[in-house]
């Protein structure tokens, strides 16, 4: 809980031309809602926009939409305590880590800032400073492929909201940046006040980071050929029965060998990952829509036994599958 004694703590939010707007409004308004809900005389929360030259930004959005009065970097004080960069187009992130100042300035802030933070694309502005060099980290599941490539010392997490590495946080596509902020909020300002926030902004309080930002299912049938797609489809129709390399690759037609090479190529996972995937995906909608007993979900998606499901739900998400039943329950 944040000493109310003290002054508020500033939160800079980092934007640049070719910014996308969500990413920098929507993470700003959970702060500034926050001190709606102060509990002393001193609001949590300072927030500040920001850019490499201060001034205004042109936002990646239809229409042009533009922020202005951003202190430019060299201006913001010492005492920052939450840096934020938000996401953007693929041109506006290649001008802001190449043509300016940018990095070499989080590198020299990274050390005096309690928490150094992402959202969306701007994971690469962090990758590019290597800070996110050896942890977990996400980003949009449509650039997840992208960062694996470019910065393969990142362990990349392609399927949650945010991933808490401290004093580094990351979040997924766009809206992911409200559910790290709430989470950043809960963590400064206690669990009532985040509730607060939530239900002001009418948001679900909250997706814990181990949510699926995106169906693993869906995004593998787009990288998957027409070769491999028809199998990827039954996968994910039916998760149950002998999945196993030998017994996919005969369903495939081609040798265990050649198979799993062909899959990993194709759909940027190996057979065995994308069948505990699909399995997990298979649970997630029996917990949320069904009463069954744990054991019972975890043979209908397939599982050997509740312990497996246990445990891919602790590897894959970092939750049990009890705790994602409370929170995602629709019946």
């Amino acid at each position: 809980m944040q000493d109310r004694s003290r002054k508020p703590r500033l939160i800079a939010v980092i934007g640049y031309d070719g910014v996308q707007a969500l990413d920098v409004v929507g993470p700003m308004e959970v702060f500034a809602m926050a001190n709606l809900y102060k509990a002393g005389h001193v609001a949590p929360y300072e927030l500040v926009l920001s850019s490499p030259a201060g001034g205004s930004m042109t936002c990646s959005s239809a229409g042009g939409i533009c922020l202005g009065n951003a202190v430019a970097l060299d201006d913001l004080p010492d005492d920052i305590d939450t840096i934020i960069v938000a996401g953007g187009s693929e041109d506006g992130l290649r001008k802001v880590i190449f043509q300016t100042g940018l990095i070499e300035w989080l590198r020299a802030r990274a050390g005096r800032t309690r928490r150094l933070a992402s959202v969306c694309t701007g994971a690469f502005v962090l990758a590019a400073g290597g800070f996110l060099d050896g942890r977990r980290a996400t980003t949009h599941w449509n650039s997840v492929a992208l960062l694996k490539q470019l910065r393969p010392q990142v362990d990349v997490e392609s399927d949650a909201i945010f991933v808490a590495e401290p004093p580094i946080y990351t979040s997924a596509g766009i809206t992911a940046g409200i559910d790290l902020c709430l989470a950043l909020v809960e963590a400064d300002c206690g669990a009532q006040t985040a509730l607060s926030v939530s239900r002001q902004m009418v948001l679900f309080m909250r997706r814990p980071g181990g949510q699926s930002q995106f169906s693993s299912g869906l995004a593998t049938q787009a990288m998957a050929t027409p070769r491999l797609r028809n199998l990827v489809n039954e996968i994910i129709e039916d998760p149950i029965g002998d999945l196993s390399g030998p017994a996919l690759a005969i369903r495939a037609g081609m040798s265990e060998r050649t198979f799993s090479r062909s899959f990993h190529k194709e759909t940027g996972t190996t057979p065995a990952q994308f069948v505990e995937v699909a399995r997990i995906e298979r649970a997630k909608t029996l917990l949320e829509t069904s009463d069954w007993p744990l054991a019972r979900v975890a043979e209908r998606a397939g599982f050997g036994s509740l312990h497996a499901l246990h445990r891919a739900f602790q590897k894959r998400l970092g939750i049990t599958p009890g705790f994602y039943r409370d929170r995602f329950r629709t019946g």
